[in-house]
């Protein structure tokens, strides 16, 4: 069960609209660093919880929030939309201001589609997708892509701040970037207390690590060409990261044999030349 409030989590003023940032803040919504992406991840991840009640909590609790974060910044795109960006005033006061606003960059479905309203899209105009979602059921798995679209999110917020000068918006993103940098520590606080890198990898934990092809598991492949120089880091050499093992740098190898398909179906309408009894294509 959810409550609202009608306040928002933090103010939201625009000083001087301007559409065409509208059109750039509809990546933090419906883009794949977005706060539909990540409000629908959590709470995804929630639903399906199972283990210690506690994390299931969290996760709703903080998918909720990140339901504010959509409506502040909806909130910020229908104040954008209220009026054409400055150096089109003039223009826009001897012609349709709607129409003023679409030429200086304002995605036009924001207003066919909208009446002058946020979309569930990106700054593209491309539809959220739920592909962008993850909840695979591992807590330490979706821990990592927590902290992934974490900070995906906030280098997106980062880059909003930089594209706007209005002393509003700005304030806005700065609030989004703190909450934004909570959350990453948030979903690492939960691998640490899973046990850290040593006690969560590899995922998932639960096989047996005995059934892997242990001669394989911490080997870095490298498949340069003869002469190419490899990389070398702490990826290459020294403890893995799980202490189950050592990093080793190998070249890359064929360890299987050439496929060797069977003869094409008749019923899947290849070539005639590719069929059984015929002459090898040359």
């Amino acid at each position: 069960m959810f409550y609202f409030d009608p306040k928002l989590q933090y103010d939201v003023r625009v000083d001087v609209p301007d559409p065409r940032f509208a059109r750039l803040l509809q990546q933090a919504i419906g883009g794949v660093e977005g706060e539909l992406r990540v409000c629908l991840q959590y709470l995804f991840q929630a639903f399906g919880a199972r283990g210690p009640a506690r994390y299931r909590q969290m996760l709703l609790s903080t998918g909720t929030e990140e339901m504010g974060h959509i409506e502040m910044l909806a909130t910020a795109v229908a104040l954008n939309l209220e009026g054409a960006p400055g150096d089109l005033q003039d223009e826009a006061a001897q012609a349709n201001p709607v129409v003023a606003a679409v030429m200086g960059g304002m995605d036009p479905r924001q207003y066919l589609s909208a009446g002058m309203a946020a979309l569930a899209a990106d700054a593209n105009g491309v539809p959220f997708s739920g592909a962008h979602v993850y909840a695979s059921g591992n807590l330490a798995a979706d821990m990592y892509a927590n902290v992934t679209a974490e900070a995906t999110g906030r280098a997106l917020a980062c880059r909003l701040y930089e594209l706007t000068d209005d002393p509003g918006m700005k304030d806005m993103l700065r609030f989004l970037i703190a909450r934004d940098t909570m959350h990453q520590q948030q979903w690492l606080a939960v691998i640490e207390e899973l046990g850290g890198q040593t006690g969560t990898l590899p995922i998932p934990n639960s096989f047996p690590v005995e059934e892997e092809r242990r001669e394989v598991s911490y080997d870095y492949v490298f498949t340069g060409m003869p002469g190419v120089e490899p990389p070398t880091g702490r990826f290459t050499a020294g403890p893995s990261l799980d202490g189950l093992g050592t990093f080793r740098l190998v070249p890359a190898e064929a360890r299987g044999a050439q496929p060797n398909l069977a003869p094409p179906l008749p019923q899947a309408y290849a070539q005639a030349q590719q069929l059984p009894g015929e002459e090898t294509i040359r």
